[in-house]
């Protein structure tokens, strides 16, 4: 049997929860340690949707990324997702920015790994940034192709500094504060999930290309290694990526 508590552990074992940044809230934020696990979801999000999902597939866990409590809960009614977690019985684990800062399995080491950046290594400058080579360089346009590709996204913004791609920058999700970094990182492209429009005007004065994949698709690239590693780790516990989130953003 495998409890809430063994999966706990096993998360600590490479992304304790002890790292994560101040602001955040990560672990066990619904339910309860000791309850037994046969089925769980494995999700970016827990949205209502995600819940349902759950429910129907007779999962007693939903782990994901992002917490489903982040903000202070003034108030509970029947479609808020933490009520519904709880009057159906299924517990909530939840692993953020000690997932994106662990350099033994992370965020960004599936998302280096999945758009080619080989040799990645956490950066002493930005606060979840790693830095990596390609192997074969390429100008911005076919590197940008290959991001698009490779996390399967319908469109993605980029710049062109003209520069060929040989060292790059990654910061998942909300990283484009990071951009300093990389290029005190020496990164000829930063590849994040979301940058404003000041940080893009400070990439092109740093002469940095951007590659901005949206949060989600430059996140969601961890869920189906974690599921396998899940997998391995615990086999009599069936784990299941979601496939009820998205976060329903198209291109046009």
């Amino acid at each position: 049997m495998t409890k809430i508590s063994d999966i706990i552990e096993f998360f600590e074992s490479f992304a304790p929860m002890h790292t994560a940044m101040d602001f955040d809230n990560v672990g066990l934020l619904v339910g309860d340690k000791n309850n037994i696990v046969s089925k769980a979801l494995v999700t970016l999000d827990i949205t209502n949707d995600v819940v349902y999902e759950a429910e129907h597939l007779g999962c007693e866990l939903i782990i994901s990324h992002h917490p489903v409590i982040f903000n202070p809960i003034k108030r509970l009614d029947s479609h808020n997702v933490v009520y519904l977690l709880a009057s159906k019985g299924i517990s909530a684990l939840c692993m953020h920015t000690n997932l994106d800062l662990s350099e033994v399995f992370s965020v960004n080491l599936c998302l280096a790994a999945a758009i080619g950046v080989e040799n990645p290594r956490k950066s002493e400058k930005g606060e979840c940034m790693f830095v990596g080579e390609l192997k074969n360089p390429m100008d911005i346009h076919d590197f940008a192709c290959n991001v698009k590709e490779s996390l399967d996204c319908s469109g993605l913004r980029y710049t062109d500094t003209k520069k060929t791609v040989k060292r790059a920058a990654v910061s998942s999700g909300a990283g484009g504060g990071d951009i300093f970094a990389a290029a005190q990182e020496g990164a000829d492209v930063f590849v994040t999930g979301e940058i404003k429009h000041h940080e893009i005007n400070f990439a092109n004065e740093l002469n940095i290309s951007i590659i901005d994949a949206g949060h989600y698709k430059s996140e969601d690239i961890v869920i189906l290694p974690l599921v396998k590693k899940l997998s391995e780790s615990f086999s009599v516990t069936v784990f299941t990526k979601s496939k009820a989130y998205t976060d329903n953003i198209k291109f046009i």
